[in-house]
């Protein structure tokens, strides 16, 4: 069994999460992946098949998708909130950027709650329009699930396409990502991983999005609301450790896993979190270079272009409840050992039962 295998095996003895599944590799592919646990406390063993919800690691995702656009001149950078989005105009997110946007520096407050008080998309927002900033734009770096919401809608105006059709079109069909998808049907829906037993909802969540803003908003935001599967990670972070192979050309690639925070407190780049030097997600061995994103359900990416290395992580630590704050420690030394790991193939993945 290796360091990994042991170490999320010791995860869920500790009740950290039901199941888990993980990749350390590179270009090439994965070094060292397997799974262990299962998909709900009375449910069967992982068999590494499993569709994950992969929560705010649907941001980069679509970030990626917004750099395409980018890329292609159908979208710029600097481009306003109030360009695209009529309804925008005259309030105080017209001078947004998408780089403001992107980079969570925007002003527009996060983890707000809304589905409580509006439960149809046309009112949640309306409310998203409405929220008032709570900091000058380009001041702070606030992360911000409601700026993600706006830039979504953003790239859809200026694509002329749904969001999720961008995603599919622009990043998960290029790379052969199959099981990467918002709303999964029910085929894919019968090999997801349990998550909350939700007191909203009012029973345990499988195979539908975990964040209810995503709910409110029918499944597909730029915040939340991708599904995907151990082994479209792998493929994504190869592509990425490859320097963005097959999704973006080079220096657009470099530019979006740029630090553009560096004045401010915390380290961002575009749609990606960077290494903060105290309390980063991504520990204390990978390289101040690297970058990455974790999700609020038990899910991350890490990507260290230094090494050409990537970790993926997915687990269902939000069940049967979000309390509990274990997976903190888990990711941490997660990534450490990631980082580590000799880079020397370890053969075929396995199942840690």
């Amino acid at each position: 069994m290796s360091v990994l295998a042991e170490l999320l095996a010791e995860g869920r003895e500790q009740r950290v999460y039901s199941g888990a599944a993980w990749s350390v590799g590179d270009a090439r592919g994965p070094r060292d992946r397997g799974w262990t646990g299962t998909r709900g406390w009375d449910g069967p063993p992982l068999d590494g098949d499993d569709l994950w919800d992969l929560a705010s690691v649907t941001k980069p995702i679509a970030g990626l998708a917004v750099m395409a656009l980018v890329e292609r001149g159908t979208l710029g950078l600097d481009d306003t909130v109030g360009t695209h989005l009529p309804g925008y105009r005259g309030g105080d997110k017209e001078a947004l950027t998408v780089r403001q946007l992107l980079t969570h520096t925007s002003g527009i407050p996060g983890q707000v709650p809304l589905y409580r008080d509006h439960p149809t998309r046309a009112s949640l927002l309306e409310a998203v329009r409405l929220l008032p900033l709570t900091a000058r734009p380009g001041t702070r770096v606030q992360y911000s699930s409601q700026g993600f919401i706006v830039l979504g809608l953003i790239a859809e105006a200026a694509a002329g396409a749904p969001l999720d059709a961008l995603v599919e079109r622009l990043v998960c069909g290029p790379l052969g990502m199959r099981d990467t998808v918002f709303r999964p049907d029910a085929g894919r829906r019968a090999r997801a991983v349990a998550t909350e037993d939700c007191p909203w909802r009012g029973r345990p969540v499988v195979g539908e999005v975990h964040d209810e803003n995503a709910v409110v908003l029918g499944g597909v935001g730029g915040h939340a609301g991708l599904f995907s599967t151990l082994a479209d990670m792998e493929r994504l972070g190869a592509a990425l450790a490859a320097g963005g192979r097959g999704l973006l050309r080079p220096g657009t690639y470099a530019l979006m896993t740029a630090a553009h925070t560096d004045d401010l407190a915390l380290r961002r780049a575009l749609a990606w979190q960077g290494r903060d030097p105290v309390g980063s997600p991504a520990g204390e061995v990978f390289g101040p270079d690297s970058y990455g994103h974790t999700g609020f359900t038990g899910t991350s990416l890490w990507v260290d272009p230094a090494t050409e290395r990537y970790a993926v992580l997915l687990t269902n630590r939000v069940h049967p409840t979000r309390t509990g704050d274990g997976i903190v420690a888990v990711r941490r030394a997660f990534h450490d050992a990631a980082a580590l790991l000799p880079p020397v193939a370890s053969g075929r993945g396995h199942g840690v039962e």
